[in-house]
């Protein structure tokens, strides 16, 4: 592993160059594809830009903070620029793949106001092969001790108006929006990530890294010539209207954007990841991956209840015959809500009425945990707040170490209710500071959590990879439920392009009763072959088969789910246009076995694979579950037809996918032959 070093680059690679009153430095990425510029104007303000060869991407785009006892943004002198690089290798105990590579070219520019308080503020940006990350650092100083940040003034400015892909914030809860694309410069006020398609081999993303004590990055449009596009952050505000509080020596979360010539290469980045800190968990060994099944879908579609009832669902019986099913189908976990003394009543307003130690008394938690553990199978612990974030904190220690002590492994939290509280936006500081702490909190008692209504992901699993998944997304109860119908057929051919990009996604596939029930124009806007590529495109270290058992009884396509891992040692997007398809292929982790899942929109496509990722030299033996005669998702779901044939790294295998539908293929490496 290669250290991080302090060099002097060379000045193909940092130049100083004074210009039209501008004081500027350029770094180059290792590769010396991407450029990126920064200093300060005439007027002292930072700025900075980015070049891919000979090409603007990133026009000068303006850096500063306002503060509520001054302003961070202009009348700046430089003191100095340092520089450096770094090139290492770290493992993930999970994930898309085993090992990541961290090599950046970094600058540092340290600035200082003039005038009487001579603030000083940092700026550091690291230029990847793949992109940039740039943050502020507040240095400890006698002038700015504590401090509160009314404003940041961070901007991206383009010299295009690119498509993009984006979710409103406004009218939105829970990052439960679904993404459309148009031109960026026509956006609302969007959280991020943004995705934009600004070329044939120009595709951009805009997002945040190590979000840690802060409030999360939405972004604005502002004025700009026309036939370009600048966006300026917009942090989500406390209720008082501060954006963040803080004391000397701060640093801000990075701002990330990703750089590719394909929407493969921005699933392949790991640009995030990399700007986060290593693992603080020292005994990773506990952590582990896998599938569950969990008594949640039927209160989705009325069957059973949270609450207390002839139709509670969270039973002693109930339980039993789910984990009895796990068990038998090699699911290591059986998720139970309403199991717990909280959900009488309206919860989303009486959050504090929750208990997450006491159970219903027709819900034996001891009992059930010993008969789960003695079949290879344990809890997932549910812990909905309803958004009483102070009610949870109280009870973080006694409720994680009773499940620690009953060998429970994860918790699925929740957070039904726009603000925590009832007073503070989710997505606030003073959110991002309570997700923290709950999972900081679980990992001192062994536990991973599945974080529903989460702030958006910015790659905290490096740090804490207990955080093992999140919601942040129109899942599939969208498809239960909602009044518009279900998630349209485009949606899941979008997520792994925006939201994914952000970290897992626990959208619990696998529902094999299709059709409506709550409304009978709300269901999988599926085929049932397209809810089996879900567990290959759509990427969690732990996935669902979310629906009720009894729909999978008697199923053939249900030997996908039980077959498919969760965990892998290398991932590749084949093929893909965002929003129209997608082609995934992913390698076991333990073992030399290739899985791959494809999916496509409201059209029907005819799309050839080819199997060039495999080891030459090798045959394989596919067992291909794809769309049957006449499928379609509107008129006739479910036909689906397996085939088993032997392939090789040559083999280019023409497949049909029906109007959203998709395919999903098991891959085993065969012997060789002596």
């Amino acid at each position: 592993m290669k250290g991080f070093r302090l060099v002097i680059f060379a000045c193909a690679l940092l130049l100083s160059v004074p210009m039209s009153g501008r004081l500027q430095r350029k770094v180059a990425s290792p590769d010396g594809t991407l450029i990126l510029t920064a200093g300060v104007n005439g007027s002292g303000q930072p700025f900075y830009q980015l070049q891919r060869g000979k090409r603007t991407i990133i026009s000068p785009s303006y850096l500063g903070m306002k503060l509520r006892d001054g302003n961070l943004d202009k009348d700046f002198r430089i003191l100095g620029f340092t520089t450096g690089t770094k090139d290492e290798t770290w493992q993930q105990p999970w994930g898309e793949e085993v090992t990541v590579r961290n090599h950046y070219n970094e600058l540092t520019m340290r600035l200082q106001q003039r005038g009487r308080q001579g603030r000083q503020l940092t700026l550091v940006f690291r230029v990847f092969n793949d992109g940039i990350g740039f943050r502020y650092e507040f240095p400890r100083q006698p002038r700015l001790t504590d401090f509160v940040i009314m404003d940041e003034e961070t901007q991206f400015a383009f010299p295009f108006d690119a498509k993009a892909w984006t979710m409103p914030t406004q009218g939105t809860v829970y990052y439960e929006a679904l993404w459309t694309a148009s031109p960026l410069s026509s956006k609302p006020e969007v959280s991020t990530p943004v995705t934009m398609e600004a070329g044939d081999s120009l595709y951009m993303v805009i997002h945040e890294a190590n979000l840690t004590d802060y409030s999360s990055l939405n972004l604005q449009p502002i004025a700009s010539p026309k036939g370009t596009a600048t966006v300026k952050a917009q942090l989500v505000p406390w209720s008082t209207g501060e954006l963040v509080f803080a004391s000397t020596p701060f640093v801000s979360p990075w701002r990330t954007v990703i750089v590719a010539q394909t929407p493969a290469g921005l699933v392949a980045s790991r640009l995030m990841l990399n700007l986060n800190e290593p693992c603080r968990i020292k005994d990773t060994s506990w952590l582990e991956t896998g599938k569950y099944v969990g008594i949640w879908w039927g209160m989705h579609m009325n069957n059973m209840s949270w609450a207390q009832g002839s139709k509670h669902g969270a039973t002693t019986e109930n339980t039993r015959r789910y984990i009895d099913f796990a068990a038998a189908h090699g699911m290591k976990g059986v998720l139970v809500e309403g199991w717990n003394y909280g959900w009488d009543g309206d919860w989303t307003k009486e959050g504090d009425k929750f208990s997450f130690t006491k159970p219903y008394p027709d819900y034996d938690l001891q009992g059930l945990q010993r008969y789960a553990m003695s079949k290879g199978v344990r809890l997932i612990a549910h812990n909905e707040t309803g958004g009483a974030a102070a009610n949870y904190e109280h009870q973080l220690d006694s409720a994680f170490s009773l499940y620690h002590r009953l060998g429970i492994r994860a918790v699925k939290t929740g957070y039904v209710n726009p603000k925590l509280d009832n007073k503070e936006l989710q997505h606030s500081q003073y959110g991002v500071r309570h997700y923290r702490k709950v999972v900081e909190k679980a990992a001192q008692y062994q536990l991973m959590v599945v974080n529903h209504e989460p702030a958006m992901p910015t790659g905290l699993q490096r740090t804490y990879p207990n955080l093992i998944s999140g919601e942040g997304a129109r899942g599939q109860e969208y498809n239960a439920w909602s009044e518009d119908g279900g998630n349209p057929p485009y949606h899941l051919c979008v997520l792994p392009f925006t939201r994914i990009l952000a970290g897992p996604l626990d959208f619990t596939p696998g529902i094999f009763r299709i059709e409506g029930r709550v409304h009978p124009q709300t269901r999988p806007q599926t085929t049932l072959a397209k809810q089996l590529a879900a567990y290959v495109v759509i990427y969690a270290p732990w996935q669902m088969a979310a629906d009720e058992i009894e729909n999978y009884q008697g199923q053939p396509a249900f030997t996908f789910i039980e077959q498919v891992p969760t965990s892998w040692q290398q991932s590749q997007v084949l093929m893909a246009d965002i929003g129209k398809y997608i082609v995934t292929a992913r390698k076991e982790r333990d073992s030399e076995n290739w899985y791959v899942g494809g999916m496509t929109d409201a059209d029907a496509r005819e799309l050839s694979v080819k199997f060039d990722f495999l080891d030459k030299d090798a045959k394989y033996q596919a067992i291909v579950y794809r769309d049957g005669p006449a499928a379609a998702y509107d008129t006739n779901p479910y036909p689906l037809t397996i085939d088993r044939l032997t392939i090789d790294c040559h083999t280019v295998l023409p497949i049909h996918l029906a109007k959203s539908g998709g395919f999903a293929i098991q891959l085993l490496k065969l012997p060789l032959r002596p």
